[in-house]
């Protein structure tokens, strides 16, 4: 009979890797419809990123007590699973406890596993009363109803139950531990589910023994259910965040990239050596790429990233100016569509035999609308704020080049200021001669 459940242990192992490969892929997939870019650029800086901001979550404690007892949630859930390596080990070849061997270091990492685990419930239960009792504003927001929002409340509910699990299996074994029965030898240290062993007290041995087992085999099947589900949620960035800080970009905040194209162009339009009558060269080889971005294709990777790695929290949409003072615009709404209309493309290609069919659809119109796109006064707070480093304003700012460069979209006084610019050499509309009249007040 053991054989028979390390080999369901096994195929339920297999399985639940096996779905979560196959849904990573599909999340490279996407991420790589993206347009090239290069983030190679200052690899020790990367790495003190990654290792400050994802790792060390130096972001998060800018608002102390969330950022306090999200780092309990963060560390406790990461520390705890690493008992999954024991469980694995056990159920695969049938053994109990199988690091028992390590005496006092071990009751010291399942004691300091389940004081974890109790400040995990508690950090928890703390989240779940900011959501739905006290609803802070971010959490009720209009960009976050329907899925967003369930969603967030399915994460605490699993985490709340890994975590019971943990503890209801840990008192079981210690409650037969103590009656010295069959294999159950003592091994371990359980400061929190010792208060729970009694009620055990008046249970059968065997009874006793078929809740440990169930509670067993129901939380290694809830973890690999929970690490499934991420594929789902906004908690995918428990996995991308560490690339997504790696791969942000370094330069300061606020300046901007320039189109390629445009600048080749501007450079041949101030050399002095080139007729400025002349008509310019055409390079047969040449592909019009477009300007700017109108739906997640035109995107770069690192964006696309961006879209899989928001956590939702809702920070950036919280310390946005265009949104405090009413307007449309809403960072973390500009990522969630993103991330919605990626996955849309994404299901395209599946459908299509790996190949995408244009269906009438693109991100600029049918998910983010010019009045959002306008509405941002590209400040930066957004991504100053965000505790993973996800920029909206890029994807902003490309869209806006596509309205502005590809269909002349821009609003009345920007296409104006932009004309005068043209035809005057400055954003005023007076004769270009003039220009220069202001040095003779001097």
């Amino acid at each position: 009979m053991s054989y028979l459940d390390n080999i369901l242990f096994a195929i339920i192992l297999g399985l639940g890797f096996a779905f979560f490969a196959i849904n990573f892929k599909k999340i490279i997939r996407n991420i790589k419809l993206g347009q090239d870019i290069n983030r190679s650029d200052n690899p020790s800086a990367r790495w003190k990123n990654m290792a400050m901001i994802a790792l060390g979550q130096s972001k998060m404690v800018k608002r102390p007590i969330t950022g306090i007892l999200h780092i309990i949630v963060y560390i406790g859930f990461v520390i705890i699973n690493l008992e999954l390596l024991e469980i694995i080990i056990d159920g695969l070849f049938g053994t109990h406890r199988v690091f028992a061997f390590m005496g006092g270091f071990y009751d010291v990492l399942i004691g300091s596993f389940e004081i974890l685990a109790f400040l995990v419930l508690f950090s928890v239960i703390v989240f779940l009363i900011r959501r739905n009792i006290i609803k802070l504003k971010r959490f009720i927001h209009s960009d976050l109803k329907g899925w967003p929002k369930s969603d967030a409340n399915y994460i605490l509910y699993f985490e709340i139950v890994l975590m019971s699990l943990f503890l209801i299996m840990n008192a079981s074994d210690y409650h037969l531990q103590l009656l010295g029965f069959g294999h159950y030898e003592r091994a371990g240290a359980f400061p929190i589910s010792q208060f729970i062993e009694p009620l055990f007290n008046g249970m059968s041995e065997i009874t006793v023994m078929m809740i440990e087992r169930a509670v067993w085999w129901l939380h290694i099947t809830g973890i690999l259910i929970f690490l499934n589900y991420l594929y789902f949620s906004k908690h995918l960035h428990i996995l991308l965040a560490f690339p997504n800080t790696y791969f942000a970009n370094l330069k300061p905040q606020g300046q901007f990239n320039n189109l390629e194209s445009v600048t080749k162009e501007v450079k041949l339009m101030m050399d002095p050596n080139i007729d400025p009558f002349a008509a310019a060269p055409v390079d047969e080889n040449a592909v019009h790429s477009k300007f700017g971005a109108s739906d997640v294709q035109d995107l770069n990777w690192v964006q696309l990233l961006n879209a899989y790695t928001c956590t939702e929290c809702g920070r950036c949409t919280s310390v946005c100016p265009a949104n405090q003072t009413g307007k449309k615009l809403s960072p973390r709404k500009i990522m969630m569509d993103t991330r919605d209309r990626l996955e849309e493309v994404g299901k395209n290609i599946d459908d299509n035999k790996g190949i995408f069919i244009p269906d009438n659809k693109s991100l600029l119109n049918d998910y983010i609308t010019p009045e959002e796109l306008w509405a941002c006064t590209s400040c930066n707070a957004c991504v100053e704020e965000c505790p993973v480093n996800i920029d909206p304003l890029s994807i902003i700012i490309d869209m806006r080049r596509y309205l502005v460069m590809e269909q002349s979209a821009a609003p009345m006084p920007l296409n104006a200021m932009m004309t005068n610019i043209e035809n005057n050499g400055a954003p005023w509309q007076y004769n270009q001669q003039d220009r220069l009249n202001w040095k003779d007040e001097q």
